[in-house]
């Protein structure tokens, strides 16, 4: 039997690889003697960079650069082989950075990214693949934009401070001085979602909530996203706040798209093309893939999403998802190819006892995955 495990990190508690890892211990000692491939992915988010130096041979190269708030921190960036870069955002501006008490919807900058850029430009780096997931701003990219030299300005030609909040005093966006390394670089966004900037389904009103907007926080940073949209494309020639992908990460997405020429591309499926995954799974039996969370919103893009796809286009064989926990609308997933989801605690533990002890239920989950109902004469057992 072969078994392909293609899984995302369970956020705050296990790397992709690490869940990847646990998974195969546990089908190691149900099935023995089964061809285990291993494939830790990601979507974008927090574990890109990490996925991308397993997947591909990467180096991992350490930056210093500065955080949501400002403050000095180590990231790390991925030159692949052929020398491009994969950024993760989330490594500098990302939500997992900041401590409780610590979110600052209003004023959190993607600054942090940018200096990711420029350090993977200083090595030499000409290509971008840059994940966009995880994220504690809502500054459309502004940050970013200004780490690389644009200068955002009010109406006395004074810097804008950081942040989404300012940006509604946006009067002017001077490029002049921006790296004139830019032109010769190309970037591909890699979202597992397709958002657009502002509106009900905009960065702020989606996404603000759960980097601290309260409801007035929200309008506030969604009238300043609809103004820096519209200043985008008037002064810039770039009118990107209704494209797909525009509003990820707080709107990092038009930032890039802005300033830098992004095209946009689903991360799941980057990384999947990037690990072969396609030839993995082939002549596979079974696949196991799985993230921290699963619900409603898996079925925009997210690795369960894009794993399931990928592998019912190939093969009708099964898909089973093993998940730290449900969330509401989880069972849309069956709805896209889906055969099963199996969460790793029966609900009877806390949710900080079940990140803490992820590893040992994701292995005692995977013993017994071969047996579920779902799978009963579909695996030749």
């Amino acid at each position: 039997m072969k078994i392909v495990i293609a899984a995302d990190s369970f956020k705050g508690s296990l790397s992709s690889a690490r869940v990847v890892e646990r998974i195969a211990a546990g089908l190691a000692q149900a099935v023995p003697g089964a061809e285990l491939v291993c494939l830790p992915i990601a979507d974008g988010g927090e574990g890109t960079v990490e996925a991308f130096a397993i997947a591909a041979n990467g180096a991992l190269c350490p930056a210093l650069v500065h955080d949501p708030l400002g403050r000095e921190i180590t990231a790390q960036y991925c030159v692949l082989p052929d020398g491009s870069a994969v950024i993760e955002m989330a490594q500098a501006s990302g939500l997992l950075l900041l401590g409780p008490g610590e979110l600052a919807p209003l004023s959190a900058s993607t600054y942090g990214t940018g200096e990711l850029i420029r350090r993977a430009m200083d090595r030499g780096c000409r290509k971008f693949i840059v994940g966009v997931g995880g994220s504690a701003t809502t500054d459309g990219g502004s940050g970013m934009a200004r780490a690389l030299g644009a200068e955002l300005l009010d109406d006395a030609g004074q810097p804008l401070p950081m942040g989404g909040g300012p940006l509604i005093r946006l009067a002017r966006i001077d490029c002049a001085r921006m790296d004139p390394r830019l032109p010769g670089c190309s970037f591909m966004v890699a979202s597992d979602v397709d958002n657009v900037l502002c509106g009900p389904t905009g960065a702020a009103a989606v996404y603000g909530p759960q980097k601290g907007a309260g409801p007035q926080e929200v309008r506030e940073l969604d009238a300043a996203l609809r103004h820096y949209g519209r200043l985008l494309a008037c002064q810039l020639g770039a009118d990107v706040a209704q494209r797909p992908g525009a509003g990820a990460a707080g709107g990092l997405g038009a930032g890039l798209m802005a300033f830098c020429g992004a095209q946009v591309r689903s991360g799941v499926d980057t990384i999947l093309d990037m690990i072969g995954f396609d030839q993995a799974v082939a002549d596979a039996d079974l696949v196991v893939t799985g993230e921290g969370r699963i619900d409603f919103q898996s079925a925009c893009g997210k690795v369960p999403y894009g794993v399931t796809r990928r592998t019912k286009r190939i093969r009708d064989i099964p898909v089973v998802a093993v998940v730290g926990c449900l969330g509401q609308g989880a069972e849309v997933m069956y709805r896209h190819g889906l055969d099963a989801i199996v969460p790793i605690s029966d609900g009877r533990l806390s949710l900080d006892e079940s990140m803490r002890r992820a590893g040992e239920l994701l292995e005692g989950t995977a013993r017994g995955l071969v047996s579920l109902p779902a799978l009963r004469g579909r695996l030749g057992r």
